[in-house]
């Protein structure tokens, strides 16, 4: 991507986005104690928001392909700072799983219409290198939230670790304000209708459903990991705090390395054999948090968060340029695919954390990726074979 301001604005867009969506994973623990709850309930921090995600996701898109892209995605970033606020003023737990509802709702405007600038602003061959800069902010966004609310949490209480993440959105919306070009190739769809049939049409198509049904085990197996992973680290013989929760999220960094070289890999095996790949290694890493230390959990978990972001940059990529019209409709779709998945990792491993704890859980999300395998290797043609010089 030749600008870099438009680099730095896609950059920052993803790290909005999921500096909020997942921050309280690091905490859940101390919510957990805090309400009187059980992991499950406490999860409702995390699935309410990948609910909201999910619902709200296709409307956005098809309101994105009518009023434009810039726009969309600046005040969806500036309304977010209200929500954020809010749950650092809630005093129960109802209440702050509301407010996190409230704040799913603002998140696909951010993300899934910035992922559509991508596929319109920038050249196909370039389309996967530019989504690994967006992704690569996600990353980075995704780990400085648990840590923020990892290390806050301890001095400033809920509220505090809340108010912090409410002040770095604000500079982040203040920043992509400036930075962000506004588009030059968006076409505005015809109206509601036309959005519409554009929808329904990425719904009948196979090789998009396929990339959805990959969206939706990547989300289901990342948020199974990280978010029970802080009860399995919290619990005996580790008994780590909420700041040493927070820090194990540096694995996130490993994805900031890995989704920019995720291009050059498709180049080198294609997106199918890639993905099978690292869908097996991830598999291996998970493994790994059985060994009983910390140093092999560590390990593992960054294995899972470096495979899980190059799957997640390949599927995303091949959404913003195999949807020949209406990109952000299709990317609506991905996302609440991808979406509906988080939720439902959220709170479906708890029910085998409370049978088997941590090996339980385990079991469930290993059983989910093995099923992607068999579906990209079923349903998923190589987009090398089509005319993309990058693919």
């Amino acid at each position: 991507m030749k600008s870099p301001a438009r680099a730095a604005a896609v950059w920052l867009a993803g790290f909005c986005s999921f500096l909020d969506l997942y921050a309280p994973q690091s905490i859940l623990p101390t919510i957990r104690d805090l309400f009187g709850v059980g992991a499950v309930e406490a999860s409702h921090m995390i699935s309410a928001t990948t609910l909201a995600v999910a619902v709200i996701a296709p409307f956005t898109g098809a309101g994105a392909d009518m009023i434009g892209r810039k726009r969309v995605i600046v005040t969806a970033m500036v309304v977010l700072i209200a929500p954020t606020l809010l749950i650092a003023l809630s005093n129960t737990l109802p209440a702050m799983v509301f407010w996190r509802f409230v704040q799913g709702l603002l998140l696909p405007p951010i993300f899934v219409v910035t992922v559509a600038y991508i596929g319109d602003e920038v050249p196909i061959a370039e389309a996967t290198g530019v989504a690994g800069i967006y992704l690569s902010g996600s990353c980075f966004g995704g780990f400085f939230g648990r840590f923020l609310c990892g290390l806050l949490v301890g001095p400033f209480g809920i509220r505090g670790a809340f108010l912090g993440l409410a002040a770095l959105t604000a500079v982040a919306a203040v920043l992509v304000i400036a930075l962000m070009p506004p588009e030059r190739r968006f076409v505005p769809s015809a109206g509601p209708l036309h959005a519409l049939r554009h929808v329904l049409g990425h719904l009948f198509d196979r090789r998009l459903d396929a990339i959805f049904a990959v969206g939706f085990g990547v989300l289901f197996s990342f948020v199974a990991t990280f978010t029970y992973v802080n009860f399995y680290l919290a619990a005996p013989p580790f008994n780590l705090s909420a700041a040493a929760l927070g820090t194990i999220f540096v694995v996130y960094l490993v994805g900031v390395t890995t989704t920019p070289l995720t291009g050059r890999l498709v180049r080198r095996f294609g997106r199918r054999r890639l993905v099978v790949g690292v869908l097996c290694l991830w598999i291996g890493g998970l493994l790994l948090t059985l060994a009983g230390n910390l140093v092999a959990i560590i390990a593992g978990l960054a294995i899972g968060a470096g495979c899980g972001f190059i799957v997640q940059t390949s599927a995303t990529a091949a959404v913003a340029v195999s949807a020949q019209r209406a990109r952000s409709s299709a990317v609506g779709l991905y996302v609440t695919c991808y979406y509906i998945g988080g939720s439902i990792g959220a709170i479906l491993p708890g029910y085998a954390w409370n049978r088997a704890g941590w090996p339980g859980c385990l079991a469930v999300i290993i059983a989910v990726l093995l099923l992607m395998v068999m579906l990209v290797l079923r349903l998923w043609s190589d987009p090398a074979a089509q005319a993309s010089p990058e693919r």
